[in-house]
């Protein structure tokens, strides 16, 4: 919060990106390396997977500053700009580190509205308020009834600390598991709920986009493995139902990939086809399902706000999102083309990033649970490849654009944003006794 004030002054762009930088490692050298909550107080505790989280969010908003320069440099009102990045990064920690269900819905609302404003405000089609009520009222709508679940708890039990919710099933019903449950599906997103996405990325500036990707489809995630404690009876014998309608809906997304011809759209829909793993291996309710989820959903945070770095530098150069546009980029920046190769082996889950040990989990998981999803899981993995492939292949080889100028191969700073992205993906899976032991 003392960054705050330094949003007044529009030089100071580059020291707020220097200060945050220095947060996070000063927060990564305050990870907790033991299985319990710590920093408990009235409101607010964390435990492992609150910290994880934080960290990327705080690592996300960091990188967000680097890649946004065009605003400082066009002096797009970029104080204002810094202001709803540390905004948005305040609402984060706030929501992760809540220990009380009331206080997590409120912050996880109120995330929503420093995201609208980047989306609104830098955004760069006049579509873009359409985006934006999509977004806000898909998310607001399936919230409603949570709010109504969270004070039915409360009257149930008396308190809403998340230390004191497992144990008594009592109370559950199936349209309260599913009022507790939808809010956190819409946000993730899952099949059927998931036309918010899509728009909101092709509309949102890169760093609505990174953000959106990186950190806010993981509320979701986090959400329900905060509320399952209380919906574990009934959890096992709905949970068929979200997990059928995930992994085919993922199916069917990856289809859509296929078929895409503008890179962010691309790139959207592949969040919703790696989510729909996610949905799948928190709602078997079994160790590695639960474990993997989390070591997945960290992985996709970097993995795909870097695809966005990457579609927003092609797109500052060339005017244009659409892959018949961008192609033959390995004749222009055949540099950049090798952190194309680099993300998008990550995307595919190739070793040795995060992604193949969430994977890996999930796939075990989810056959071990049932082994009729195979099948499933088999052409998931391929499509996964496929369109992934289809991306690079389309983006980096071809013929030149006959429109397209001299342009710069790439700035320091562009590679620099672009290696924060893609090594920590990488490194973490050396420690992987945090990214998948932790319950």
């Amino acid at each position: 919060m003392f960054l705050t004030p330094l949003c007044i002054f529009p030089g100071f762009w580059w020291l707020i990106c220097s200060l945050l930088f220095f947060i996070s490692f000063i927060y990564f050298f305050f990870f907790p390396y033991f299985f319990c909550w710590s920093g408990l107080g009235y409101i607010f505790g964390c435990d492992l997977i609150s910290y994880g989280l934080i960290l990327l969010s705080l690592w996300i908003c960091v990188l967000m500053i680097l890649a946004s320069e065009s605003v400082f440099r066009l002096g797009y009102f970029s104080g204002f700009f810094v202001f709803v990045v540390i905004g948005l990064t305040i609402m984060l920690y706030c929501t992760f580190s809540s220990i009380s269900l009331l206080s997590f819905y409120i912050f996880f609302e109120s995330s929503l509205i420093p995201t609208l404003f980047l989306i609104l405000g830098w955004g760069y089609q006049p579509e873009r308020v359409q985006a934006g009520i999509y977004l806000l009222f898909y998310t607001l709508l399936a919230s409603l009834p949570l709010l109504v679940g969270i004070l039915f708890i409360y009257n149930s039990l008396g308190s809403l600390c998340l230390f004191l919710l497992g144990g008594d099933n009592s109370l559950v019903g199936g349209l309260f598991y599913v009022c507790m449950v939808f809010a956190f599906l819409v946000s993730m997103p899952m099949f059927m709920v998931h036309l918010w996405l899509p728009s909101a990325h092709v509309e949102a500036p890169v760093a609505g986009s990174m953000i959106l990707a990186g950190v806010l489809l993981k509320l979701g995630g986090y959400g329900l493995l905060r509320v399952f404690p209380v919906l574990f009876k009934f959890g096992f014998s709905f949970g068929v139902v979200w997990v059928a309608l995930s992994l085919v809906g993922g199916l069917f997304v990856s289809l859509f990939c296929m078929r895409q011809t503008d890179l962010k759209s691309l790139i959207a829909y592949s969040s919703v086809a790696h989510m729909s793993m996610v949905i799948g291996g928190i709602m078997t309710l079994n160790y590695w399902g639960v474990c993997s989820s989390f070591a997945l959903m960290v992985a996709h945070g970097l993995c795909s706000s870097g695809l966005f770095c990457l579609s927003n530098i092609s797109y500052e150069r060339f005017g244009s999102r659409s892959l018949l546009v961008n192609s033959g980029l390995i004749n222009l920046m055949p540099s950049m083309a090798m952190w194309w190769f680099l993300l998008s082996a990550c995307n595919m889950a190739a070793p040795p990033s995060l992604n193949l040990l969430g994977e890996i989990g999930l796939l075990s998981s989810l056959v071990s649970w049932s082994w009729c999803l195979m099948f499933v899981l088999i052409f998931l993995s391929f499509f996964s490849a496929a369109y992934t492939l289809y991306m690079y292949s389309y983006s980096q080889h071809g013929s030149i654009y006959s429109g397209v100028y001299s342009c710069s191969l790439g700035y320091a700073r562009e590679f620099l944003l672009l290696f924060l992205h893609w090594f920590p993906l990488n490194l973490v899976i050396l420690s992987v006794d945090v990214s998948i032991f932790w319950v």
